[in-house]
């Protein structure tokens, strides 16, 4: 029985719909994606939700993983490589069709921070000198052109990225993010991790 999981799991990504409007090659890059970020790409403990995320911010993460300007330990070790052979109108395609996809919302932060959470991501913490988040990734989390979209990503996933930028790895040319998560605590790392797990 414990070998049933692993080929059904196979199964499913092998059986899962692609894109048709794209050809081959687009369909074969899709499959690649989905043996991490699942079939409906929503993601997994480690890998992002990509479904209804920004089609701008996934083009250029994709390219900053082919330049390897995305370095954390995780992105080092699976999307350099997947994104270093993607030439333009791939990486465009790709970006466009899980941009298209409808999300889903995580729901797998602590309900107890929730609360918490939206305060620091409405408000910032003003007596920490802490910008509030939706100056950039607006008020539901929905982002805008390459910024991000953050309302719905797992609580495991933001709080991940959070850490790294932290401790100094880095994403995009220029992104604040490293200097804007060294001035968060643990605390408010998992309030803010909490509450955009919930938001739809």
């Amino acid at each position: 029985m414990k070998w049933v999981w692993p080929k059904l799991a196979i199964l499913a990504i092998l059986c899962s719909p692609v894109p048709s409007w794209g050809g081959s090659s687009l369909a074969a890059s899709v499959r690649n994606c989905t043996w991490c970020h699942g079939t409906g790409a929503q993601g997994y403990t480690v890998a992002p939700r990509l479904a209804g995320q920004r089609s701008l911010y996934i083009e250029a993460q994709l390219r900053g993983y082919a330049a390897h300007i995305r370095d954390n330990p995780l992105s080092k070790q699976y999307m350099w490589g997947a994104a270093a052979n993607l030439n333009a109108d791939t990486v465009r395609d790709l970006a466009d069709y899980f941009a298209s996809l409808p999300p889903k919302t995580a729901l797998d932060g602590h309900r107890a921070l929730v609360e918490r959470g939206q305060a620091i991501y409405l408000q910032g913490i003003p007596e920490a000198n802490i910008a509030a988040c939706l100056a950039c990734h607006g008020p539901a989390g929905q982002g805008i052109r390459e910024i991000p979209r953050l309302g719905g990503l797992s609580y495991f996933y933001v709080k991940r990225r959070l850490e790294e930028w932290g401790q100094g790895y880095h994403s995009a040319p220029m992104s604040p993010m490293p200097l804007v998560a060294s001035t968060l605590g643990p605390d408010e790392i998992e309030a803010l991790a909490s509450y955009l797990s919930f938001v739809r």
